[in-house]
């Protein structure tokens, strides 16, 4: 199938997502949260999810995504905003409304694999989300835009604009993965035992993994983790696991850090200077886990390596600095996208 096939349209209704942080089974639903749909069907996004039709490894998909028209007069210009391995693109929702009033069309995919995309069981590579991305703007008729990449998303930013570095004006990178070689301190695991480990997470797990993303846990954030736990109280639970395999394996095996230097699009590398993220942090020593994840020293380093990068340091804030200090975000954000 081509790019230049049918998308399909859907409103979704607003459906509030239960708050609870009480733990139990993995296996065993909890009174107060129902199971959810592979599709996130019953998760409100802030603005209609359409569908571009794709072939990927031989398998017929389908990638959601945001095609969101400027509500200020517009100028011209379009930002793609590519969410990270934990999270889906209605996280971008201020983002979104913050551009759209300053004239931009923003598009905001759910990669294949994610939110409500289709999740085949096949491997991953950055390669190919990067060629589906491209697909995307082909269909949608974008030949020049800005990306602005968030963790996994940032790595994906990164392979795009080393693939395809005409269509790219400007990159913007969150707290991106892969700015050290995991390979080298953490050890291997195969797909199987990846997934094995996935299907057994509880949701006390759940949250305590997801609070790890952030210097100061808030209300609001609880609805990333009940995503991740509803998600394995539904009947397709185990090719969410096997899916989770699949995007952990491309993280771990395909770090950019040797091709930053590469990159010549003006960069902005945006940093919560208390991010420790890291993968595979659950499978070293606690020695070694403390030698992971150092964004601030990593960031400098990537800057330095990069032809034309500007780096920012966000205090008190850890990997997801759009949702914990948004102000100062999109003031970086709006300030190097309107620069001269």
């Amino acid at each position: 199938m081509t790019v230049h096939q049918r998308r399909l349209q859907v409103t979704f209704a607003i459906v509030a997502l239960c708050l609870c942080s009480s733990p139990g089974r993995a296996q065993t639903a909890a009174p107060d949260l129902e199971p959810l749909g592979i599709g996130l069907e019953s998760v409100a996004y802030p603005y209609p999810v359409q569908y571009l039709l794709l072939r990927m490894e031989g398998e017929d998909v389908k990638l959601a995504f945001m095609d969101v028209e400027p509500s200020a007069p517009a100028n011209g210009k379009t930002v793609v905003l590519m969410h990270g391995r934990n999270f889906f693109g209605a996280y971008w929702k201020d983002t979104i409304v913050l551009l759209s009033r300053r004239g931009y069309r923003v598009v905001a995919p759910d990669q294949i694999g994610f939110g409500k995309s289709t999740k085949p069981d096949v491997p991953h590579s950055f390669h190919v989300h990067a060629y589906n991305t491209k697909q995307l703007l082909d269909y949608l008729g974008v030949k020049k835009a800005t990306l602005v990449g968030h963790s996994l998303g940032g790595a994906m930013a990164a392979r795009f604009t080393l693939m395809y570095p005409d269509y790219v004006e400007r990159m913007i990178l969150e707290d991106p993965i892969g700015l050290e070689d995991y390979r080298v301190k953490v050890p291997f695991a195969t797909r199987d035992e990846l997934a094995a480990e996935a299907r057994s997470q509880t949701r006390e797990r759940i949250e305590t993994f997801m609070k790890d993303f952030f210097a100061s846990w808030k209300p609001a954030f609880q609805m990333f983790a009940d995503v991740q736990y509803r998600w394995t109280l539904g009947p397709e639970s185990n090719l969410i696991a096997r899916t989770a395999a699949q995007t952990y394996t491309m993280a771990y095996e395909q770090p950019v850090l040797y091709e930053m230097p590469l990159i010549k699009a003006p960069t902005l590398l945006i940093v919560g200077e208390k991010d420790r993220v890291a993968i595979g942090r659950n499978r070293v020593t606690p020695e070694v886990r403390a030698t992971l994840g150092l964004y601030p020293e990593l960031a400098r380093k990537a800057a330095q390596a990069m032809t034309d990068c500007k780096l920012v340091l966000i205090p008190d804030v850890a990997h997801v600095p759009h949702l914990e200090a948004p102000e100062r975000f999109h003031e970086e954000l709006l300030r190097f996208l309107e620069q001269k």
